[in-house]
């Protein structure tokens, strides 16, 4: 797959298949889309193209919205390669670029831009200023610019629609399970390993605690998680607890990880880290004997969840 950081900087040879869409999570309802593109462009001779915006468009437009987005850019990117993709554009989404209308979106970015044969989008996609555009215009449109529309229709899971936003507020609510069956796989927290105060090294339970650089990343539910991560090509397992510690203006998030079986230093390495199951709330100990009792339950929980799971 190919990357391209602007709509102007692709430059297609050929006639091209395009979806477009923010595409967070990338979940299953996202996944289908994406088959039947590349399934599309393939059957056909043709590249397969995805336009997707960086920053989320509520960034941009709703300041105040502090949207928490379930992937990274690299985290979508990521998991957009592994589908089949040709092109991959991420477009700098800007004020300017959101007063573009509905015929000038077609006109200059599918037509001129992308060299579109054919357009594929989700169900109920909306474009173009104030989000003017809808099927009926772009099929409108195609006719007069020479493609084809195909609107793939809402995909479900147990009649509930999937939807990124419900993928968000099943991870704030520790629904994780709910989280993981929407999106497909196991949503995971990618960040460096830095200094803690080592007080679980000294209660046999030593820690890597991980900082995730973007403030955009939503971060799931405080409490315990029974975890996975590659390590140098080793596939290790854990649990980690998501808490918050008090500060003189608030409270910080930790997110600290403990490897059953394994004791190398990661100080300074890269982690990802797969969330499987939840475990429980975080909870306050009034001892440290009670806190190591816990501890000691959690791994033995965590141990048998991933000996029933896989």
């Amino acid at each position: 797959m190919e990357i391209t950081h602007s709509i102007f900087d692709f430059k297609p040879t050929e006639e091209t298949i395009v979806t477009i869409g923010t595409f967070d999570g990338v979940h299953i309802g996202h996944q289908k889309i994406i088959e039947k593109l590349v399934k599309e462009a393939r059957k056909t001779g043709k590249k397969s193209v995805l336009l997707t915006f960086f920053p989320h468009p509520r960034m941009v437009l709703q300041k105040d919205a502090s949207i928490e987005l379930i992937n990274t850019i690299n985290e979508r990117a990521s998991r957009l390669e592994k589908l089949g993709l040709d092109y991959l554009i991420i477009h700098p989404f800007s004020k300017e670029f959101s007063r573009l209308t509905a015929l000038d979106f077609v006109r200059d970015v599918l037509v001129n831009q992308l060299n579109t044969h054919k357009l594929i989008i989700g169900y109920d996609h909306h474009f173009g200023k104030n989000r003017e555009g809808n099927i009926e215009q772009l099929t409108e449109y195609s006719h007069l610019y020479d493609f084809t529309v195909e609107e793939i229709p809402a995909q479900d899971i147990d009649d509930v629609s999937v939807s990124s936003t419900k993928i968000r507020r099943a991870l704030s609510g520790g629904e994780l399970r709910t989280a993981n069956n929407y999106l497909g796989y196991h949503f995971s927290l990618t960040g460096k390993v830095v200094n803690g105060k080592k007080l679980g090294g000294k209660i046999g339970y030593p820690t890597a605690n991980i900082e995730v650089e973007e403030a955009y990343k939503l971060i799931p539910k405080t409490g315990v998680y029974v975890v996975k991560s590659v390590i140098d090509n080793q596939k290790v397992y854990g649990m980690m607890n998501i808490g918050n510690r008090p500060t003189v203006n608030g409270e910080y998030q930790t997110i600290e990880v403990h490897f059953f079986d394994f004791d190398d230093d990661l100080y300074g390495k890269k982690l990802t880290v797969e969330l499987m199951y939840y475990l429980r709330e975080e909870q306050k100990f009034d001892s440290v004997t009670s806190l190591m009792n816990q501890l000691e339950k959690d791994k033995e929980d965590s141990l048998l969840h991933i000996q029933t799971n896989q």
